[in-house]
């Protein structure tokens, strides 16, 4: 059981862990686009309708937000934040839902900003009068929430956050890690007051790794512009990327630092895809699909680590294993029925849990029955897994 028959791709076991996820053949095509200069007139062109496709993608209209695309991982993301848009000595509140908020907070401590973590339970979040008290005991430069933790499979609520900032602390910045929700789930850049989301081009966006994505409101970069001291990194500057991404979204030649081309069209072609519909029907469709997939895990008996519905992400699921089994003996026994899932990260449950990516080409073409190929996989893995146990005790 494998991709063979649904695309015309080479066999392979469907990749449904919260990112990289499975292409789209389109998407794997462009990826063999023929070499050519990134100051010639076909790529700038390219890029420059990249760029412009981004800001529909955020669904921002306002010509002071900024879009940057640059060679790196969702995590360069972190740093271009940290370096640019708050400075050493700034506080910054990072709401914490699993292990990608510790890392933010790493990263911010790594730059001389004090970062306060406000953690919830494993599989819940922060709520809203807890957030509220700590906005008012001090002055923060930022608040930074995890949209959905790939760790966790927790979604965090935007909107209410951004209504709280509005109202307790205006003049704190709003930093979102979309790096695993943007593309799967609403979020409207200029509706919810977002100062900066950033996100990866692997997940649910459906491209392959490599691009670090960040789009920054007309506040954000007003914060940069009156930094009191140059920003923390050289490659992730904005004043050497910002004079880049301007030009090249008013399709001009410029260089700082060689974009990787090739990954540049695959952007292109994937923002392509999903922007021939609309928006609303690609949230929907990943709404459908991941109720599809929940109950079909509680129908198996299996628990959430997400376990209030409201929590729950809509392009990924994190499911606690029946007591006996561990993550390697599932895992292992769905890579031999044409399915990968992920292990935990989660440093707590690690061992506990596993991960099923449900976003992108799988989801939004239903024909390929990834998504179904899965449910059955870990019905049958789990009956095998459990009855090979059985025997042997």
């Amino acid at each position: 059981m494998s991709t063979e028959k649904a695309t015309g791709q080479p066999p392979h076991p469907a990749l449904l862990i919260p990112g990289p996820i499975e292409l789209d053949d389109d998407v794997v095509q462009s990826m063999s686009h023929y070499a050519e200069s990134h100051v010639g007139a076909p790529f700038c062109n390219t890029f420059g309708e990249t760029l412009s496709m981004l800001r529909k993608l955020f669904q921002t209209t306002s010509p002071q937000s900024q879009p940057f695309v640059i060679a790196g991982s969702g995590t360069l993301g972190w740093d271009m934040v940290a370096a640019n848009v708050v400075e050493p000595g700034d506080e910054v509140l990072v709401l914490h839902t699993g292990y990608f908020a510790d890392s933010f907070a790493d990263c911010f401590e790594t730059y001389g900003i004090k970062a306060t973590q406000l953690k919830a339970p494993v599989g819940d979040r922060p709520q809203l009068p807890e957030i509220e008290k700590a906005l008012t005991s001090k002055k923060y430069k930022a608040l930074t929430v995890t949209h959905v933790d790939t760790s966790t499979g927790v979604l965090s609520h935007l909107q209410s956050l951004s209504e709280l900032l509005a109202r307790v602390s205006p003049s704190t910045l709003f930093i979102v890690d979309g790096v695993c929700s943007v593309g799967c789930e609403e979020l409207h850049f200029d509706n919810l007051r977002i100062d900066v989301c950033l996100t990866a081009s692997q997940k649910a966006i459906g491209c392959a790794p490599g691009l670090s994505i960040v789009m920054c409101s007309g506040r954000a970069m007003e914060s940069f512009h009156n930094r009191k001291s140059p920003p923390g990194s050289y490659y992730g500057s904005f004043v050497n990327w910002l004079p880049i991404m301007q030009n090249y979204e008013a399709k001009k030649p410029s260089y700082f630092a060689t974009p990787p081309t090739q990954l540049v069209h695959t952007l292109h072609a994937t923002l392509t895809q999903v922007l021939s519909r609309p928006l609303s029907e690609r949230f929907e469709q990943h709404k459908k699909m991941s109720q599809k997939v929940k109950k079909a895990v509680a129908d198996l008996g299996l628990e959430q680590v997400a376990s209030k519905p409201e929590n729950q992400a809509n392009g990924m699921t994190a499911m606690y294993l029946p007591e006996g089994l561990t993550p390697p003996e599932i895992l292992t026994s769905l890579v031999k029925k044409g399915v990968v899932f992920a292990g935990g990260l989660h440093r707590e449950i690690a061992s506990k849990y596993i991960r099923f990516g449900h976003m992108g080409v799988s989801v939004m073409d239903e024909g390929r029955g990834d998504i179904e190929r899965a449910i059955e996989a870990l019905r049958e893995g789990l009956a095998e897994v459990q009855r090979e146990k059985g025997d042997k005790s």
